[in-house]
């Protein structure tokens, strides 16, 4: 028994030490690119590699993914700032951050969004509001403010987010057969 598995090490070992074009770009360095994020890209596409925390997780192919066409938070806010231009809307990163944005050229404002948790709640979100102030000569000053704008975009947000949680629940509810409860 020892002496088959000290073989079978022996044969993948050698295995591994020969071009398997599987795992290994190898060949013509003009079909494979340089950066290691371009090739996991191209691997992947091609259908090639494996990864070994499925194996042991006992799990079989795809993932949980959650898209921000489906965390009510992230759509209520963007929904809610719509009116003002944006820099950035990371949703893996977790942030929104608009653009400046007046409406008398002399007063701008940023809005910042930071999540903090995927659940609606209010300590779920960060928001913080940036202010600009230009004078004539086009010199500004900028400074961070607690105001009551801060409050009313949470609340509003919270507000939305609540209904769209409301809309997808009951968008995916099924009743159990035996409960009685029609389709």
């Amino acid at each position: 028994m020892k002496k088959s598995i000290v073989l079978l090490l022996i044969v993948i070992l050698l295995q591994a030490c020969g071009k398997n074009d599987t795992f290994l770009p190898g060949g013509d360095a003009r079909e494979n690119p340089p950066e290691p994020q371009k090739r996991v890209k191209k691997n992947l596409e091609e259908g090639k590699g494996f990864r070994l925390d499925n194996m042991f997780k006992g799990k079989s192919g795809g993932g949980d993914f959650e898209f921000a066409s489906s965390n009510e938070l992230w759509r209520a806010s963007l929904d809610t700032i719509d009116f003002i231009p944006l820099i950035s809307a990371n949703y893996s990163g977790g942030i929104i951050i608009s653009d400046w944005y007046s409406e008398d050229q002399e007063n701008f404002i940023k809005i910042t969004i930071r999540f903090l948790s995927n659940e609606v709640r209010s300590d779920a979100i960060d928001i913080k509001i940036f202010y600009k102030l230009c004078d004539a000569n086009m010199k500004c000053v900028t400074s961070k403010r607690e105001s009551k704008l801060v409050e009313e975009l949470k609340t509003q947000i919270l507000k939305k987010a609540a209904v769209y949680q409301k809309q997808t629940k009951d968008k995916n509810f099924k009743p159990y057969k035996g409960s009685g409860l029609k389709n």
